[in-house]
């Protein structure tokens, strides 16, 4: 079991930075792939980025976010760069034990946080 709370989220203007955290419980986590999902109102959920012994991005967020991890604190970063109004929605992080290779799709993922929300003024 995997519990995994989601901070960092808040309102930036256009090309501003946020940094989100992802602090999750459970001595295993390391053996986990995170993801970053968001979820913008009147959309589907879409991937963002994932890591586990690599990473891997949306082509929308290619360049700007960077996805990290510190095992030693059990938690996942998004480093969010170069903002823009279309990355406004509620941002969620996403634990999978299951799969070896990194997936896009959010039913790969068996632990979701609440989220936090990212608002990017223009």
């Amino acid at each position: 079991q995997v519990q995994l709370v989601e901070s960092g989220g808040g309102l930036v203007q256009a090309g501003g930075s946020l940094k989100l955290s992802c602090a999750a419980s459970g001595r295993t986590f390391s053996r986990y792939a995170v993801g970053w999902f968001r979820q913008a109102p009147g959309k589907e959920r879409e991937f963002v980025a994932a890591i586990k012994w690599s990473d891997n991005y949306a082509d929308s967020v290619k360049g700007r976010f960077t996805i990290s991890r510190d095992n030693a604190k059990n938690t996942v970063y998004l480093q969010m760069n170069s903002l823009k109004p279309e990355d406004t929605a509620v941002y969620y992080c996403a634990a999978d034990g299951s799969h070896i290779i990194l997936r896009a799709d959010a039913a790969a993922y068996d632990y979701w946080g609440q989220g936090t929300q990212v608002t990017v003024s223009s």
